[in-house]
């Protein structure tokens, strides 16, 4: 049995139980900003990661696809041997914060799929591996659709998007959901598979003591802001990269 716990998202609080969602509810961040969005594109990547002393290789196939007021992302990886290890997908409709998430489902290696349900018309937020719900008040993002909305929001207003600036959002994942805060860091010439690229790193700050997966994000703003390299690190120091191979707009 191969497994892949570098895959694994880390819950931020080690007690997650029945109360953990409106615990959160607290330190809502619930703030309009200025967005736009990117054109559709396929983007692929080649996949590296490390686990247990062990580097692993693959692939992944991000479908990015606005149309009108709707959107979707859809989210495929494979690792030679294992083949398809992680699915995700987020479907929504475009609001005045931005992408509003309406479904998020995430499916693991050998792992049952999980779901996030944003419930517009009733004001609620459902996880489905816990029996509590929280009121949404906007801007709520789910772990793919978050990517996007850091991105639509660097193109609208790139001047405020600068080395040092913080943004935040609320995000919910498959165990709970609470307030990210990323920060902006410097513009950096990278090696890629598609060659070297211009782009600001942005990374996740987590709160001190947090077992919750580190996200570090590289935008392209030559390259409409898309995400040309991803990098998600566990408490443990497994982590999976994904560094652009191709990008075909649609």
């Amino acid at each position: 049995m191969i497994r892949l716990p570098f895959l694994r998202h880390r819950a931020a609080l080690l007690l997650a139980g029945a109360l953990a969602l409106p615990a959160h509810a607290a330190d809502h961040p619930s703030v309009k900003r200025p967005f736009n969005l990117p054109p559709a594109a396929d983007l692929h990547y080649q996949v590296k990661a490390k686990q247990s002393g062990m580097t692993l290789y693959g692939t992944a196939l991000l479908q990015w696809r606005p149309a009108a007021n709707l959107y979707r992302v859809n989210v495929e990886m494979h690792a030679m041997l294992a083949g398809k290890i992680f699915t995700a997908s987020s479907d929504g409709i475009v609001d005045g914060y931005g992408l509003a998430p309406l479904a998020f489902v995430e499916k693991r290696f050998r792992k049952s799929p999980t779901s996030v349900t944003f419930n517009r018309s009733a004001g609620t937020l459902q996880l489905s591996t816990n029996s509590a719900s929280m009121p949404l008040t906007g801007g709520e993002q789910d772990r793919t659709s978050i990517t996007w909305q850091l991105i639509a929001n660097a193109r609208a207003a790139p001047k405020a998007f600068t080395t040092g600036s913080t943004w935040q959002y609320f995000v919910a994942g498959q165990r709970d959901a609470g307030t990210w805060t990323f920060k902006v860091g410097a513009t950096e010439k990278i090696r890629t598979p598609l060659g070297k690229v211009t782009a600001l790193r942005v990374a996740r700050l987590l709160p001190p003591g947090s077992e919750d997966q580190q996200l570090d994000i590289w935008l392209a703003p030559a390259l409409d802001w898309y995400p040309v390299k991803l990098r998600f690190t566990e408490s443990d120091g497994n982590y999976i990269e994904q560094s652009i191979e191709r990008i075909d707009k649609k």
